[in-house]
């Protein structure tokens, strides 16, 4: 599958509606995990029954859309499958025992409570929250997909805004054109790599030259009284900060590495 990112752009309102799906979410995986803590040994099956139960006992549960109660059983059985595999392959120190979560920033759709507009540049939400009509700004064209092929739309949430990633089901097929070359490559520190020709990229150190900035954010959060707006601003201005410093590292990383594949035939 590939994935195609674009970030929603709606209404306060609507956002905040978001915020309750993602909650929704969070109970519905803590809930079933607590099933299965109950009653180990069940299947995942087992934890889709819990879900259709799940809503009829809880109304605002029920708002949720079907798929995506059963997305989060998902997210569950695979934190209990991870774990048996370590427990299996003898991994020393702690094998990752499921934990309830408390943070969560995402919710999970299959192929249905949504809906592409005809020129794929709004997302609609069917389900009973009825977040509406959000328009997608991007890079990124979906003319490219059918509908049929989207299989997943998942919702995060970050310090600048939501976002919705479209999981699709496609085959990539690029033809490389051989240079000839070969060349081999070593990460290291002090560079950001190495090559066989004694050629070297110094390392950015995005996070290096940020720790300042971080830590006086940092300080701010810590100085506000818990609970109060100014220390929901400040933790947003971290979040905003840290969310740069990553961004700047995949950015540089991915670009460094195509200039790398495109000028040489084969990397080792």
């Amino acid at each position: 599958m590939i994935v195609l990112e674009f970030k929603l752009k709606g209404k306060a309102e609507q956002y905040r509606i978001i915020d309750d799906m993602i909650r929704t979410a969070q109970f519905v995986r803590n809930k079933t995990l607590r099933y299965w803590i109950d009653n180990q040994g069940i299947k995942l099956v087992d934890l889709y029954k819990q879900c259709a139960i799940m809503a009829k006992e809880f109304e605002w549960a029920g708002k949720l859309n079907s798929t995506a109660r059963q997305a989060m059983a998902q997210r569950a059985i695979f934190a209990i499958q991870r774990f048996f595999a370590n427990c299996k392959a003898k991994k020393p120190g702690k094998k990752g025992y499921p934990q309830f979560k408390k943070h969560t920033r995402s919710v999970e759709y299959k192929t249905s409570g949504w809906e592409l507009s005809t020129d794929k540049r709004c997302l609609t939400f069917r389900d009973g929250f009825a977040a509406g009509k959000f328009k997608l700004i991007g890079s990124r064209d979906l003319h490219f997909y059918a509908p049929q092929e989207i299989k997943r739309i998942r919702i995060v949430r970050r310090a600048d805004g939501y976002y919705a990633q479209f999981c699709i089901n496609v085959e990539r097929k690029e033809e490389p054109v051989s240079t000839g070359k070969i060349i081999g490559i070593d990460v290291g520190l002090n560079h950001f790599y190495t090559d066989s020709d004694g050629e070297t990229v110094p390392n950015p150190r995005y996070l290096r030259k940020s720790e300042k900035a971080l830590k006086r954010l940092q300080k701010r959060v810590s100085r506000k009284k818990k609970g109060s707006k100014s220390r929901k601003k400040a933790i947003n201005k971290l979040g905003r900060k840290h969310l740069k410093v990553s961004r700047q590292r995949k950015d540089f990383a991915i670009k460094t590495a195509l200039c790398v594949v495109k000028s040489n035939d084969f990397v080792a």
